[in-house]
């Protein structure tokens, strides 16, 4: 298959049929070099006809983007408010937790009416406006600069808070699931605020729909051997939960 239309009309239907192609794959049945396939794949993404990833391509962006708080409520809200619940369940006798920034995240702090005390700590002004007048929660909100776009603090202030904080779990938002980069957002700021959550926890539980699996966001928050738990929903692939399970993670599907 030597002609570029053939080769491209073949990409573009294993695409179809797929989701996902692999660059050596196409080596193989096309009976081409991996440097002419990279064109063709670069060509095809030029059109806007697919997402050029690591070893091949696929029908879905790769890279998480930085969108408004207010928009990302507005996307999967049903899968979220079942991941939420999922959550809130898992809290148990805990005596106090962190809640990240983030829709998922802000759905849990709605769900949330503890019959004990419960300390929550959180960056996320949403999630502490929706708490610090619910019985039984005593709210300890991180301080810093505001950005506008998770209406959520970052920075050294709210780090320099968590030097001196312990807490049974962390419940985290993220942008990213990739099986080889893993958990990541799409700011570098928030993604280090993260990272000092993670070790300010006993126990990490990642609230992510199934959209965010196989995505890249700019910020890297851990591997995934540094993940206990993730709540997701029933779109997840069957392949994502058993490698994530591989490496120790418990999936709960919801």
């Amino acid at each position: 298959m030597k002609n570029i239309t053939d080769r491209h009309e073949y990409i573009l239907k294993k695409l179809k049929e797929n989701n996902k192609v692999s660059i050596a794959d196409l080596c193989e049945e096309m009976n081409v070099s991996n440097v002419t396939i990279r064109k063709d794949l670069k060509v095809l993404e030029d059109k806007n006809l697919l997402f050029r990833i690591k070893g091949g391509a696929s029908t879905n962006n790769p890279y998480a983007i930085d969108r408004p708080i207010l928009v990302k409520e507005t996307i999967n809200s049903d899968e979220k408010n079942r991941i939420a619940k999922a959550a809130v369940e898992m809290i148990e006798d805990n005596d106090s937790i962190l809640i990240g920034s983030g829709t998922t995240a802000y759905a849990v702090a709605r769900h949330l009416s503890p019959n004990h005390p419960l300390t929550v700590i959180t960056p996320a002004l949403k999630v502490a406006l929706e708490l610090c007048n619910k019985p039984n929660i005593e709210v300890l909100q991180l301080g810093g600069l505001i950005r506008s776009n998770s209406s959520s603090v970052a920075g050294q202030y709210a780090i320099r808070i968590l030097d001196d904080v312990s807490c049974g779990v962390l419940f985290l938002g993220v942008d990213g699931i990739d099986l080889e980069f893993g958990i990541t957002i799409s700011n570098l700021t928030e993604a280090t605020l993260n990272q000092k959550m993670l070790q300010t926890s006993q126990k990490v539980v990642v609230l992510a729909d199934s959209t965010k699996f196989g995505r890249r966001g700019l910020g890297k928050v851990c591997n995934l051997e540094d993940v206990d738990y993730i709540i997701t929903d029933q779109g997840a692939s069957k392949k994502y939960i058993t490698a994530l399970e591989e490496v120790g993670i418990k999936v709960v599907v919801v």
